[in-house]
């Protein structure tokens, strides 16, 4: 069983979290908190596998409570929630960048009391059996293709290089492209799992912590080197080429991997645009999201590079690419931007 202590100060959500988790068999609530003050006590006390953590509470906080439970217990998955708001938002990656573990955003007041439950549920049942996986798992042997050398495609050296990421991926990306240099000769693109408003708010604290321009992608948008372009939420995004360079385009097709936007829309269709004049990373992320796109990538010869398990929150989408054998490099995070800068070069 996957013990979860749920930490709200509002009854009903506590209870709209216990309804939600009470299908899973595997999973057992064993108690709840009305504030951050209870909920470290409750740590403490209960020893939980995973908590999930509201934001804003009365006498500490969920972002207080966050810090004060990670300076004992640094591997406790810790799930926040949000709302689907601006200050929502932002706090939300306060937490991510303090050493939240993911998050799910409540319902919206719009729909009826299945719809809420449905949502919380496919939200929070993945991600708890996901991140509780992850303390109990040991490393797995990768099968590496054999690389001597910093392998080019026929095509030419990478005019692009697109990223995807997923639970940690926000942490993740801040740590990589802060160490790229200023000076980079490609465009990069990138999908991470968020909704809409999350992804802004991502992309404007991108912006300030990284050398690069980095904004939401918008519909025309033209690919430039040393700009960034993360895929906005509830969008994907398709690189084409016309009108005198690569621009972006923009739907609502249908979700796939159950993400829009999904990693492997933008994969194949750089694919599609660039042939094999393409570096590819996949971060750390649940799920296997990428793993199609990759496929359409080496096959005509482009690089990929993936994160490693030890660094990653979740092995799922670099783990897919790494152990179907078509990462070419499989690197912690903290070596990542230095191998991609000798893959572009």
């Amino acid at each position: 069983m996957i013990r979860v202590l749920v930490v709200d100060d509002s009854a009903l959500i506590r209870r709209l979290i216990s309804t939600a988790l009470s299908g899973a068999a595997d999973i057992e609530i064993v108690g709840t908190a009305r504030d951050g003050l209870e909920a470290v006590d409750l740590v403490e006390e209960l020893t939980p596998d995973v908590v999930t953590l509201d934001i804003e509470m009365p006498r500490l906080d969920g972002l207080g409570a966050l810090v004060r439970i990670r300076e004992r217990h640094r591997r406790l998955p810790i799930i926040m929630f949000s709302t689907l708001t601006e200050r929502g938002a932002s706090a939300t990656l306060d937490a991510l960048s303090r050493g939240a573990s993911d998050y799910v955003t409540k319902p919206s007041n719009t729909g009826s009391v299945a719809e809420g439950l449905a949502s919380v549920r496919d939200q929070l049942v993945p991600r708890i059996r996901a991140l509780a996986g992850v303390r109990m798992l040991t490393p797995r042997p990768v099968p590496q293709r054999p690389v001597t050398a910093p392998v080019k495609p026929a095509a030419g050296s990478p005019q692009v290089l697109v990223i995807g990421s997923s639970t940690g991926g926000p942490d993740a990306l801040a740590g990589l492209l802060g160490q790229l240099p200023a000076d980079l000769r490609v465009p990069v693109v990138v999908v991470q799992h968020m909704p809409a408003v999350f992804t802004t708010m991502l992309a404007q604290r991108l912006d300030r912590s990284t050398p690069f321009a980095v904004r939401e992608a918008a519909e025309g948008d033209v690919l430039r080197a040393g700009e960034v372009l993360i895929a906005p939420g509830d969008f994907h995004v398709r690189l084409a080429s016309g009108g005198g360079g690569v621009r972006v385009r923009l739907d609502q097709g249908p979700a796939e991997n159950f993400c829009r936007p999904a990693v492997d829309v933008l994969f194949r269709s750089a694919a599609e645009t660039y042939g094999g004049r393409v570096l590819a990373a996949v971060l750390t992320g649940m799920g296997q999201d990428g793993l199609v796109g990759v496929r359409a990538l080496t096959a005509r010869g482009a690089r990929v590079i993936v994160q490693d398990e030890a660094t990653s929150v979740v092995w799922g989408m670099p783990g897919a690419v790494a152990l179907a054998g078509l990462a070419d490099e499989v690197v912690p995070l903290p070596e990542l931007p230095r191998r991609l800068v000798a893959a572009l070069r």
